[in-house]
C-alpha cells in the first residue's frame, strides 16, 4: 500500500488559491501563510472528509492514487478480492443491472467479487447489541472513518465514547480472508477517500492491501476498455446481505441492525453532513445528560454522495436508487441461508480500540485576535456582519484563524471589498494622472516635431547658403574627419577633392589630412588640442596662396575653417576688405546658427571673420604708407 503522499494534498501547479479549500476545512488542516505561494494541507491534522477535493473547482486538490497499486496486486499471481459498497447503485446508475457491473469487476482481473452488505449487516447487529447493554453511557458510531479522525484529533475527550467495533468495510475483509485463506489479496472499492487511510492504519494495511474510489474504478474501467456492452451477468460472491444494502443512506445500518428509530423510543440519532455533524459533536460533549442518545454520524450526506464518487449532487434522486437497489437485492434473499451466514461469522472478534491524537491549535490570545479585527476593519462589535462569507460562523472565529497563521485577511469579503475600492480610486487617479501626462507627451512631441522641421530647415537654408559663399568653410571633427564643407572649399583644395565629392557629398567622413599638407592640417589639430583660433594664415599651396582662419565651434571635439584662395580676382586689392564685410553681413547669422546646431555659439565665427576684417584693414594701411 502506497503510504508515501497523504491521503489529500495540494498540486501548486493548478492551485489558482480560492481558498475554498481553507474555508470547507472542519479542523483547520489547511494552512495559507503569506511566505507561501498556495495553500498547504497538514496531513497530520486532516481528516479526510474530502470536503476540500469536492470543493476544488481547478481540481488542485488530489488524493493518493492506488489504480496502480491495485494493478500490481491483479498482476501479482494471488487471488484478489474486491469490496464493493452498496452505494454503487447511487453512483453508477449508468449501468443498467447490477450483475452487469460485477461482470465488468471481474474483467479486471479479480477473482471474487463482495458486497460490503454484508458486513454492514454484522457490524450492525453488533450495534443493537452495545447500544441495548451501554447502562447509561452513549456511543458515537465508528463507522465513518472521517468521524473516527475528527473524534480522535479535535475531540480526543470522546474517544471513549467511540463505539468499539470496526467499520462494515474491515469486517467484509475479516469475512473473505475466512472464506479464502490470508493469502487472498483484498482490494477496497466505494464512495469513501478516507478508507484510504483507514485501511493502511487496520493491521499495517495487511488486512485491506489496497482502497480505490469510484472515481479511480472508472479510470481502471476506461484504461482496460471495459464495457457493460461486452460482457455477460454476474452475480457477487455470498454470502449476500440483507438491510446493509440501505448503507448509502445514513440510517441505514440503524434499519439493518433492527434498532428502533421513532422519535419516542429510539436511543439513536443520526445526523450527516459537516455542519450537523459537527453540531451533533458539539452537543453530544455538553448535553451527553439531557439527551440521552447514541449518535450515529456520518461526515458526508451518507455514501449516496461520498467524495469519492464523481457525483455529488441530487441526493434525494439517489436516495430513491439505493432504495430501489436494496429492494431487488432483498426480494430474491434467502432469509434463512442469510441468517446462518449471520450465525456462523459473528464468531468473529469485531472489536477495535481507538487512540486519541489531539491536533488541536490553542487559541490565540485576545490581544492578538482583536489586532487582525482592527485590520479587517472591524474596529467595534458593531462591526462584525458575521456574513459567513469568509465560510466561519464569525468575524472573531475568522480573526482566530488567521491569528493561528492558518488564514489570511484578504479571505474577508468586506476587508476585500474595502480593498477594491480603494484600489480603484487609486487605479482611477492613476488613470487621470497618465490622461495628463500622455496629453503633455503628445504636445511635447508635436512641439518637438515643430522644431526638428524648424531646424531642418534652417539646416537645409544654411547648407543652401554655405554652398553659395565664394569662400571655403570646411567643419571637422578632433580625428580631422570632414563634418561638412561647401563646394568653394572643394574648389580651392583641388582636383582629388573634387573626385571624392562625387561619391561623398560634401567630403563627409573624408579625411582632412590626406587633402591638405603638413603644415595646414597641423594648424587644426593645434585649434582641436589647444582651443585657441589661428586667425588670418597666409599658406602657400600648390599654386594658390590661400588665406586660412580656424576657430574652435566646440572644445577639443570640433572646429571650423574659413580658407580663401588670395590669388582669386575675387579676393585681390582694397576691395578684400569691402567684400569680406559684405560677406559678413550677409552671412553671419548663417554661421552663427551652423554653430548653435553643431553645439556651441556662433560668437567665435563672428570674433574669427572680424579678425579677418582688421588684418585686410592693416594690411590695405601698410601698403599706402609704402
Amino acid at each position: 500500500m502506497d503510504i508515501k503522499k497523504p491521503v489529500l494534498y495540494i498540486d501548486d501547479a493548478r492551485c489558482r488559491n480560492s481558498y475554498s479549500c481553507v474555508r470547507v476545512c472542519p479542523v483547520n488542516a489547511v494552512e495559507v501563510r503569506p511566505q507561501r505561494d498556495h495553500p498547504l494541507i497538514h496531513p497530520e491534522r486532516c481528516i479526510g472528509c474530502g470536503l476540500c477535493y469536492v470543493s476544488c473547482s481547478p481540481k488542485a486538490i488530489e488524493f493518493r492514487n492506488s489504480r496502480d497499486e491495485v494493478k500490481s496486486l491483479l498482476s501479482s499471481g494471488r487471488k484478489t478480492a474486491a469490496l464493493i459498497e452498496p452505494s454503487i447503485a447511487s453512483e453508477f446508475d449508468d449501468i443498467t443491472d447490477y450483475r452487469k457491473f460485477v461482470a465488468m469487476i471481474r474483467s479486471l482481473g479479480f477473482d471474487y467479487v463482495h458486497e460490503v452488505s454484508f458486513g454492514v449487516d454484522l457490524i450492525a447487529s453488533r450495534y443493537a447489541e452495545l447500544f441495548s447493554t451501554a447502562e447509561g453511557k452513549y456511543y458515537i458510531t465508528a463507522n465513518c472513518p472521517a468521524i473516527v479522525k475528527l473524534i480522535e484529533k479535535g475531540h480526543p475527550e470522546l474517544v471513549p465514547n467511540l463505539a468499539p467495533l470496526v467499520s462494515p468495510m474491515i469486517a467484509t475483509a475479516m469475512v473473505v480472508k475466512g472464506l479464502y485463506g490470508d493469502d487472498v489479496a483484498i482490494v477496497h472499492i466505494g464512495p469513501c477517500i478516507d478508507a484510504k487511510d483507514e485501511a493502511k492504519n487496520f493491521k499495517d494495511g495487511k488486512l485491506v492491501e489496497s482502497v480505490i474510489t469510484f472515481i479511480e474504478l472508472r479510470q481502471l474501467f476506461d484504461e482496460f476498455k471495459i464495457q457493460e456492452r461486452l460482457v455477460k451477468k454476474s452475480e457477487f460472491d455470498p454470502p449476500y446481505g440483507y438491510w446493509g444494502a440501505l448503507y448509502p443512506v445514513p440510517a441505514g445500518i440503524i434499519q439493518a441492525g433492527g434498532i428502533k428509530r421513532d422519535m419516542v423510543s429510539s436511543r439513536v440519532i443520526t445526523a450527516s453532513g459537516k455542519e450537523d455533524v459537527l453540531e451533533a459533536i458539539n452537543d453530544f460533549d455538553k448535553y451527553t445528560d439531557t439527551i440521552h442518545h447514541h449518535f450515529n454520524l456520518f461526515f458526508c450526506h451518507g455514501c449516496l454522495l461520498g467524495p469519492g464518487m464523481e457525483h455529488h449532487r441530487e441526493k434525494f434522486r439517489r436516495r430513491a436508487l439505493v432504495s430501489r437497489y436494496a429492494e431487488k437485492r432483498i426480494a430474491t434473499l434467502d432469509k434463512d441461508l442469510w441468517q446462518e451466514n449471520m450465525d456462523k461469522w459473528l464468531e468473529l472478534d469485531f472489536s477495535k480500540n481507538f487512540t486519541p491524537d489531539d491536533q488541536r491549535i490553542p487559541d490565540p490570545p485576545a490581544e492578538a485576535i482583536n489586532e487582525v479585527l482592527k485590520i479587517i476593519g472591524k474596529n467595534n462589535p458593531e462591526d462584525e456582519l458575521n456574513c459567513g462569507a469568509c465560510g466561519y460562523m464569525s468575524c472573531r472565529e475568522f480573526a482566530s484563524t488567521v491569528a493561528k497563521g492558518l488564514a489570511v485577511p484578504e479571505m474577508c469579503h468586506t476587508f476585500n471589498l474595502k480593498n477594491k475600492q480603494e484600489y480603484i480610486e487609486t487605479l482611477r487617479q492613476t488613470n487621470r494622472k497618465l490622461a495628463e501626462t500622455k496629453k503633455a507627451l503628445k504636445d511635447s512631441e508635436e512641439l518637438a516635431q515643430r522644431e526638428k522641421e524648424v531646424a531642418q530647415n534652417t539646416s537645409d537654408m544654411m547648407n543652401n547658403m554655405l554652398e553659395k559663399l565664394p569662400t571655403g568653410v570646411v567643419i571637422v571633427d578632433n580625428n580631422l574627419k570632414i563634418l561638412h564643407s561647401n563646394h568653394s572649399f572643394i574648389n580651392i583644395i583641388g582636383e582629388d577633392a573634387k573626385a571624392i565629392a562625387e561619391v561623398i557629398p560634401g567630403l563627409a567622413g573624408a579625411d582632412l589630412k590626406t587633402l591638405i599638407p603638413f603644415n595646414v592640417y597641423n594648424m587644426f589639430t593645434y585649434v582641436i588640442k589647444e582651443d585657441e583660433p589661428v586667425v588670418s594664415k597666409d599658406v602657400h599651396f600648390e599654386d594658390k596662396m590661400l588665406n586660412i582662419s580656424i576657430f574652435p565651434i566646440k572644445k577639443n571635439k570640433m572646429c571650423g575653417a574659413v580658407i580663401r584662395d588670395l590669388y582669386s580676382p575675387e579676393v585681390q586689392g582694397e576691395e578684400v576688405t569691402n567684400r569680406v564685410s559684405e560677406v559678413i553681413d550677409k552671412n553671419l547669422e548663417m554661421v552663427q546658427k551652423i554653430g548653435f546646431l553643431l553645439g556651441e555659439g556662433a560668437s567665435e565665427t563672428e570674433q574669427m571673420l572680424n579678425s579677418i576684417i582688421e588684418s585686410y584693414k592693416k594690411r590695405s594701411t601698410n601698403k599706402n604708407n609704402h
